[in-house]
């Protein structure tokens, strides 16, 4: 016996008529909500199931390397991350000549009989770093100064 037959056995010793509806569910009683009829969805799953309404996006929708939504959110996103690629490339370039320019002062240094660092020359280094970008700026004087002069 299934838990619809109970319900309507349960329904009719009641006293209660039931009425069936498709798939022959039981009438809803008090407080209850109806399920759905044939062709009808209800509840926060229907819009799932019957696709997305006015304004959802599905993720067959997103454009896969965006992640947008829509065309011209995809577009100005491909735009910016160009702009994006661009300026990691002039870091990447900048990076390389920094570190080639510090090379040859400390090789400079070294050869006139000088010492291979001078700290007081990384610490304003560094305290430029943090001041623009704060406790980032302290990471990335370390490593600039660091693929200048290798390791200490």
């Amino acid at each position: 016996m299934t838990a619809e037959t109970v319900d309507q056995q349960s329904a009719e010793t009641a006293g209660e008529e039931s009425a069936p509806t498709a798939g022959n569910q039981s009438a809803p009683t008090a407080g209850e909500e109806s399920a759905p009829t044939a062709g009808e969805q209800s509840g926060p799953t229907a819009s799932r199931e019957s696709g997305p309404t006015a304004g959802q996006v599905t993720g067959e929708d997103l454009d896969q390397k965006t992640g947008a939504g829509a065309a011209p959110a995809a577009a100005a996103i491909r735009a910016k991350r160009e702009r994006i690629d661009a300026i990691d490339q002039a870091i990447i370039d900048l990076w390389l000549e920094r570190a080639s320019l510090s090379q040859e002062v400390g090789k400079t240094r070294m050869a006139s009989g000088g010492t291979r660092l001078v700290l007081a020359r990384e610490r304003e280094i560094v305290e430029r770093f943090r001041s623009a970008l704060g406790p980032d700026g302290t990471q990335v004087a370390l490593l600039l100064l660091r693929s200048g002069r290798g390791p200490l």
